[in-house]
């Protein structure tokens, strides 16, 4: 019996220079039955092409390419939209998998029953320099991620099976976070494997690298997505700074 195909998730801006990395993270996966869905965001640099070269050698790698530059969130909808796998995992286009992610990701998830899986992840400087490893805890509830997100991005995956595909909310920055706690609404607890499997690629024009816009999203997520109330958002905005704080000592 073949196994379940994973979607792949990877949005992709102007990112020539780190998409071939990306790329064969995911050709080098022990697990096979996967389909890569790059959805292209109005780039302006060779990114289409590079791709395009990939879609030419392998059947599972498929490219859209959108019309009007929508941002992040749009653009990964867009390609959950298009999957036909039963799971859905995110990768963007300037991180990278370990070869066997998916192969103990899915594993976990299939033994476990899990709806929403996370593993750890290295944090790597764009120049190579290791910057540590993210430890996750062994599962998080709704609370525990309004507190911290633990669920790194590049890490994630959810069952379609178990709840349908779940689309991200349409916030420039902290969408992710929005699409865990939207799936936490579904499901009592996500599951961690406290492993390093993926590589967090840092630089110094990365979109989460500006706190200051990114701690406004996340004040957004609270008060616009979750619509919590003033004390609850107050509160939970004090343990994400608390958090913050503790990452830097």
């Amino acid at each position: 019996m073949n196994s379940p195909i994973v979607s792949i998730i990877t949005p992709s801006f102007n990112c020539s220079e780190s998409i071939t990395k990306t790329i064969e993270s995911v050709l080098a996966q022990t697990y096979s039955d996967w389909e890569m869905i790059i959805a292209d965001d109005c780039s302006s640099d060779a990114s289409v092409e590079v791709i395009q070269q990939y879609v030419d050698k392998d059947t599972r790698i498929r490219l859209i390419r959108r019309q009007w530059n929508g941002g992040p969130a749009v653009t990964r909808n867009r390609a959950i939209d298009a999957a036909k796998g039963r799971f859905i995992a995110f990768l963007d286009a300037d991180d990278a998998w370990h070869p066997e992610k998916l192969a103990k990701q899915i594993a976990f998830m299939l033994t476990t029953e899990s709806a929403l899986t996370y593993t750890g992840y290295g944090r790597i400087h764009q120049n190579g320099h290791k910057l540590g490893t993210m430890k996750v805890p062994a599962s998080v509830s709704y609370n525990d991620i309004l507190r911290t997100n633990s669920i790194g991005c590049l890490t994630a995956c959810y069952d379609t099976q178990k709840l349908g595909k779940v689309f991200m909310p349409n916030i420039a920055k902290r969408q992710d976070l929005a699409l865990w706690l939207k799936i936490l609404k579904k499901t009592d607890r996500a599951f961690g494997i406290q492993e390093s499997l993926a590589d967090y690629y840092v630089g110094v024009s990365s979109v989460s690298a500006n706190k200051i816009t990114a701690a406004k999203y996340q004040w957004r997520v609270y008060r616009e997505v979750e619509k919590l109330s003033l004390i609850n958002s107050v509160f939970y905005f004090s343990c994400y700074a608390l958090q913050a704080i503790k990452n830097r000592l």
